[in-house]
């Protein structure tokens, strides 16, 4: 039987007081996806030990890292001791980086450094894609790699001292641990979810998929917990369906969790909250 993705429905009745308008709502299960197989999958193991062995080793093209040709960059900035240079690849074509992934990072000719943003200009954008290093005068300071403009591999991070401070594995910009769920259809590989993990904690942007590829849910964890607002969307173009806040602070104990928004199929809004309130006060 074919996997049916469900997001549950909360009824909320505008003829009810003013009280049960404002309660909190349980919105632990608002956003949950029920699957009749198994959730999850990993992402996958890149080790280089899981590789096949080959007898005679093939002599690496020149500037082509995952089969893809790059040129070679760098870009300057601060000064005297404190100057940072960066060493970087970029793609040789443009190609368009995951839409879904949070970091998105490119090389602006025009301003002449790294940026990381998913609003790229086309005109003047260098998809980073192969080796990175940054350095602080002969000391390096950040190394790792790049693919097509997300982050991949092992990062990690020294101080000016050469000690180690950060060591992180990424798998095409989601974190390494990350898990991620298909539909049925093996032959399409339509992707049904993807839960960011960061040390065994959920920890990042949330995405699941209605089966036609388009977003029916996005939202944000912080060690393990959600935060700020979680959008729910319709099958039919995209549309907006439900809005639920979240506290920003995943530490926050008593924090109340509630639906700020709604919309039917033909995009009118049929419960706000902020009006709802200021109707009753």
């Amino acid at each position: 039987m074919k996997n049916i993705f469900i997001v549950p429905l909360i009824f909320i009745s505008f003829l009810s007081t003013a009280q049960d308008n404002l309660e909190p709502v349980d919105t632990e299960r608002l956003f949950e996806v029920n699957y009749e197989s198994p959730l999850t999958i990993d992402l996958g193991d890149e080790d280089e030990a899981d590789e096949p062995v080959e007898l005679k080793k093939k002599k690496r093209k020149k500037n082509v890292f995952y089969g893809i040709k790059t040129k070679k960059g760098f870009a300057r900035s601060g000064f005297g001791d404190d100057q940072i240079i960066e060493l970087f690849y970029y793609l040789k074509e443009f190609q368009e980086p995951d839409p879904y992934v949070r970091n998105t990072y490119w090389y602006d000719f025009k301003k002449r450094k790294i940026v990381n943003s998913r609003n790229i200009n086309k005109k003047y954008a260098g998809i980073l894609h192969g080796p990175y290093a940054k350095m602080m005068g002969d000391q390096l300071i950040e190394e790792g790699i790049f693919h097509k403009g997300t982050k991949h591999g092992r990062w990690m991070r020294f101080n000016k001292y050469d000690i180690l401070q950060e060591k992180k594995k990424w798998y095409k910009g989601w974190p390494k641990e990350s898990k991620v769920a298909h539909y049925e259809d093996q032959e399409a590989r339509k992707m049904r979810e993807i839960i960011p993990i960061h040390y065994g904690e959920k920890d990042g942007e949330y995405y699941a998929f209605h089966e036609n590829g388009q977003i029916a849910v996005i939202g944000e964890y912080k060690f393990d917990k959600k935060v700020g607002l979680w959008r729910e969307y319709y099958v039919q173009r995209n549309r907006r369906k439900r809005e639920v806040q979240y506290s920003e602070d995943p530490f926050e104990k008593e924090s109340v969790s509630f639906i700020s928004k709604e919309w039917d199929k033909g995009g009118n809004v049929i419960y706000d909250r902020e009006k709802e309130i200021k109707t009753w006060q």
